[in-house]
């Protein structure tokens, strides 16, 4: 009965560790991170995908009451929570994208309540469900989870990233927030430009034409004529920023992309 006693905590160490990096995985990254997953699901979630990757890994056992223990807890959640962030940068991305959209539209004041975001946009909303649809498409549900499976052999159960060059590849990598915005928001923008300079020198040239009458009614109506033009161009642009914060997170943990 000991024996059997000291085996179950032995194994409960060994499966703590993976547990903790994907649970802060699931609690950070896209689509699983959503208030739709709740608790349980998400508990149910990391049991499932530790339970399948625990046989394919010597796991060294540590006393998580430790100090070492203690300080290995905060670097499992660090490494899987970093990862996680550096996906939602992507995400945004995309809600910058949509709000500049809707500021060059006049729809700023139309907002929805994203359960994950907060008040955003109307178009960012669309963006989001859109850029989620793409996530879904070429499975990257599936290479998230490769990802952090791949993780531990790169950096196993003891190896430490914290440090000056983790944060930095966070830091700039975050930058891609706003540069990610302008090229998904790009062919709207410049458009509506061009139609904003039309109607100012409509309104020089007939100054009693009321131009908010005109402007805002002719800003909305182009500025959807043109997502709707642009939305493949844009699809692909999100792809891409999905593949580069994949690269990014993999490079994180030293895999090779």
């Amino acid at each position: 009965m000991t024996l059997l006693a000291a085996d179950i905590v032995e194994r409960f160490y060994t499966f703590l560790w993976p547990m903790l990096r994907i649970s802060a995985l699931l609690l950070a990254a896209p689509l699983f991170s959503l208030d739709a997953l709740t608790l349980r699901i998400r508990i149910m979630l990391a049991l499932v995908v530790t339970f399948f990757v625990y046989p394919l890994i010597e796991w060294p056992v540590i006393d998580p009451i430790s100090a070492n223990g203690l300080l290995q807890i905060v670097n499992q959640l660090f490494i899987g929570a970093m990862m996680g962030l550096m996906l939602q940068i992507a995400v945004a991305a995309i809600v910058v994208a949509g709000q500049t959209i809707a500021a060059s539209m006049g729809l700023s004041m139309a907002s929805m309540v994203d359960p994950n975001i907060g008040n955003v946009p109307v178009i960012s909303q669309f963006l989001v469900i859109l850029g989620t649809l793409i996530f879904l498409g070429f499975g990257g549900h599936v290479i998230m989870i490769s990802m952090i499976v791949d993780s531990f052999r790169t950096v196993p159960i003891g190896q430490f990233i914290l440090g000056q060059a983790a944060f930095g590849k966070v830091v700039a990598w975050s930058g891609m927030m706003f540069l990610g915005g302008v090229l998904l928001a790009l062919p709207v923008m410049v458009s509506l430009l061009f139609i904003n300079i039309g109607l100012g020198i409509v309104t020089r040239a007939a100054p009693t034409l009321n131009i908010f009458s005109v402007g805002f009614p002719a800003s909305i109506a182009a500025g959807f004529i043109v997502l709707i033009l642009s939305l493949e161009s844009i699809g692909g642009r999100i792809q891409w920023l999905w593949m580069q914060a994949f690269s990014h997170a993999k490079d994180l943990v030293g895999l090779v992309n």
